[in-house]
């Protein structure tokens, strides 16, 4: 059958499109138009030049040409100046280079000569600039407040900070500030106050756990309400100010009030609530104050803010991790859980299950892992990640969640350095009575926990600190210097197994010959590895060492025995080198 003629489209339109077509682009032109009316783009008129009648045509041309050459010139001068100045620039910042190269390498020589003449500066972090602020601290000071846990108040006082603020001289007075009373029976409360008062004066306080600062009372919002009542209150800061002025009036001037203690012991949050706003940085972790600040209460008195106290390594497992001079975020877990347990050990066991809600257990390590389970801290595979949650049980127990108290002892024996004659000499230039009436007043005004919901702790007593600069052991120098201890050590095992590394030798060919002749035949290829070039290979000594080799000798011509079909298969009998 023939195909159908194919007949292309028509390019005819009706009159009444093509007319329509007509008139939109009339429009467009038109609107381009305006646009560019409006915009005042025109084209640039064509220079008319001299007309032929005007006079003196000839020697107007010839100006024009001379202005043009003098024109060019100019450029031609003015370009030539720039790259004259270029390359002045050039040479001089090459000279300045090379001199700064030169005097880096002389630097670096002196400096490597040097190296055991100087002495680096202290870093802020380490416990030798805390030792020396707090003795910045105590010289600067008049009085000095010694804040003590509510909780465990003789596990807070430092018989070597005491001993030195006692035996200075000059008039110096020590008080004893019991901090965070409201996490503690009111009865237990009453029995530390009438302990510590037979050494030095104490006052009972309840500092502010959260001070609102500038920033945050400028940006309040009516839908967004937040419950500062409890951590905002404060009490005691009217009777330690009446105290501080009227031992300032007995002076006849100003007077530098101290503020030092062991870790997590509420040293800035005291200074925050006599200032009744946030003056300083406070946290629960340790190192938050890493030098003295000042902080004006009036004109007669300044309060200074110390570091912690370095509690020493040599005391009980229990003390050190209430101070929190285990790190709960450090890399070492057996420290962190060894303080646990010790914490766990040192109260009553029916009372830590009542408060955690978990059923009974054996030793620290089920309490870990039940209390893991509880709160669904697992590891892959459903097991109880005990490790984060022993730093979690060390950051409640050193912060102010748990609630928990130690008894006094019974009978009253102060430590040697605390003379009577030192007694009351701390005593003269305060009104006592009017101290205990307001400790009164300060216990009946606050809510305390019953004995009940809380934890009944057996204190391990006072905790020896470090003070002085020169009697300081830094734990591999700084906190902050971990990293390079930890490359310095992998080097020296990396050196240890290169020096390990050694050529076998033909005694296996003896223990090879039980086997096939063909393994016999290919036994008889010692495997070689390199060696660090400068060090010795050696053989094997030790006949766990040659079994070793022997098993290796044997998988390696167990694979050449292979033909080159079965050399990409990967066998499972045999261990890969």
């Amino acid at each position: 059958m023939k195909r159908p003629k194919l007949r292309k489209a028509s390019k005819r339109l009706s009159c009444h499109k093509r007319y329509k077509i007509q008139k939109k682009i009339r429009e467009h032109h038109r609107k381009v138009r305006k646009e560019a009316k409006k915009r005042g783009h025109k084209k640039p008129k064509k220079d008319p030049g001299i007309p032929s009648a005007a006079p003196f045509k000839e020697e107007l041309l010839r100006e024009a040409e001379q202005r043009k050459q003098r024109l060019e010139e100019l450029k031609q001068k003015q370009k030539l100046n720039r790259q004259k100045e270029h390359e002045k620039k050039r040479k001089l910042e090459a000279k300045k280079n090379a001199a700064t190269i030169k005097d880096k390498a002389e630097g670096q020589e002196s400096s490597g000569k040097s190296k055991g003449k100087t002495k680096k500066p202290l870093n802020k972090n380490s416990k030798k600039s805390f030792c020396r602020e707090l003795m910045k601290v105590l010289e600067a000071s008049d009085v000095v407040l010694e804040v003590l846990d509510a909780r465990d108040p003789m596990g807070c006082r430092c018989p070597q900070l005491e001993q030195a603020v006692t035996s200075s001289g000059g008039n110096k007075k020590l008080l004893l500030v019991l901090n965070k009373i409201d996490l503690v029976p009111k009865d237990n409360v009453e029995k530390w106050l009438n302990y510590l008062k037979k050494e030095f004066p104490t006052i009972a306080f309840k500092s502010a756990t959260m001070m609102k600062d500038k920033t945050m009372q400028t940006g309040q919002k009516r839908h967004a309400r937040v419950d500062f009542s409890e951590t905002c209150q404060y009490f005691g800061s009217k009777c330690l100010l009446k105290l501080l002025q009227g031992y300032g009036k007995t002076q006849d001037r100003a007077i530098q009030v101290g503020v030092v203690g062991f870790p997590n012991v509420g040293k800035s949050s005291i200074i925050n609530s006599l200032k009744g706003k946030r003056a300083c940085n406070v946290g629960l972790t340790r190192g938050v104050t890493k030098s003295m600040q000042a902080v004006h209460l009036d004109k007669q008195t300044k309060m200074l803010d110390s570091p912690s106290i370095i509690a020493d390594p040599s005391n009980s497992a229990v003390a050190l991790a209430l101070r929190s001079i285990i790190d709960p975020e450090g890399p070492d877990s057996a420290v962190v859980l060894e303080g646990v347990n010790a914490i766990i050990n040192h109260c009553s066991k029916q009372q830590v299950m009542m408060h955690y809600n978990i059923p009974d257990f054996r030793d620290p390590e089920e309490f870990l892992s039940l209390l893991a389970q509880k709160r669904g801290m697992l590891k892959k595979g459903g097991v109880p990640d005990i490790e984060n949650m022993a730093q979690l049980v060390l950051c409640d127990w050193t912060g102010a969640r748990v609630k928990y108290y130690s008894q006094p002892p019974g009978s009253q024996k102060p430590p040697p350095y605390p003379t009577e004659q030192k007694i009351a000499e701390m005593q003269e230039g305060f009104n006592l009575n009017n101290l205990e009436q307001e400790n009164s007043n300060t216990v009946q005004a606050l809510k305390h926990p019953s004995p009940a919901s809380s934890i009944a702790f057996q204190s391990a007593g006072m905790t020896n600190g470090t003070i002085e600069e020169n009697k300081v052991i830094e734990e591999g120098s700084n906190w902050g210097n971990m990293e390079t201890c930890t490359e310095e050590e992998e080097e020296e095992e990396e050196e240890e197994e290169e020096e390990e590394e050694f050529t076998e030798s033909d005694d296996d060919e003896d223990d090879m010959e039980e086997d096939d002749d063909d393994v016999k035949e290919e036994s008889q290829v010692q495997v070689t590895r390199k060696a660090k070039p400068g060090k010795h290979q050696t053989n094997p000594t030790n006949p766990k060492e040659q079994r070793a080799g022997n098993e290796r000798s044997r998988s390696l011509s167990f694979s050449l025995d292979k033909p080159a079909d079965e050399d990409d298969a990967y066998d499972f009998n045999t261990d890969y080198v």
